[in-house]
C-alpha cells in the first residue's frame, strides 16, 4: 500500500518546504507586525496596482475566500484602499502600505535568501530555480486548460 512514486515524494517535499518556510517567515515577520501572506499581498499590490480583488486572489498564496478577510485586516491597518466600481473592487496600496513594504522588503528578501544560501550552493540554487520554474509553468498551463 505504501507505493510512493518519486513524483509524489518530490511533491510532498515541496509542500513541506513551503509550509515550513512560511512558518519561519511568519516568525521572522512578527517583528514588523505582518504575516508572510500579508507581505505577499503588499508585494503583489506594489507590482500590479490597481488590481481587482479577484485578480489579486489568483496572484497570492491566499485562497479566494481568505483574500476578503485578509484585505479587510489590511484596510483596517491602513495599508490598502479598496474602491468599488460597480461590481468590481479595485485595490491599491496606501502610503502607509508602501512604507510598510519598504520597511520589510529587504529584510524578508535577506531572510529567505539565507535559508537557501545556508543549505545550497549557487549552482544548486540555479538548478533548483530552473526545475521549479519548469514545474510552475507546467502547472500554470494545466490551470489555463
Amino acid at each position: 500500500m505504501r507505493k510512493n512514486t518519486l513524483g509524489s515524494l518530490i511533491w510532498l517535499r515541496i509542500a513541506r518546504f513551503t509550509h515550513q518556510s512560511n512558518l519561519l517567515s511568519n516568525e521572522f515577520l512578527k517583528q514588523f507586525g505582518i504575516t508572510a501572506a500579508q507581505f505577499d499581498v503588499l508585494n503583489q499590490l506594489s507590482a500590479s496596482q490597481p488590481i481587482t480583488q479577484s485578480q489579486l486572489a489568483v496572484k497570492v498564496t491566499v485562497s479566494e475566500g481568505g483574500i476578503s478577510r485578509m484585505l479587510t485586516r489590511l484596510e483596517k491597518e491602513g495599508y490598502i484602499q479598496r474602491k468599488q466600481d460597480w461590481k468590481t473592487k479595485w485595490i491599491t496600496l496606501t502610503q502607509k502600505g508602501e512604507d510598510k513594504l519598504h520597511e520589510v522588503f529587504e529584510h524578508q528578501l535577506a531572510f529567505q535568501t539565507s535559508i537557501l544560501n545556508d543549505c545550497l550552493t549557487e549552482e544548486e540554487q540555479k538548478t533548483l530555480y530552473m526545475l521549479v520554474t519548469k514545474l510552475q509553468k507546467h502547472t500554470e498551463s494545466q490551470l489555463e486548460n
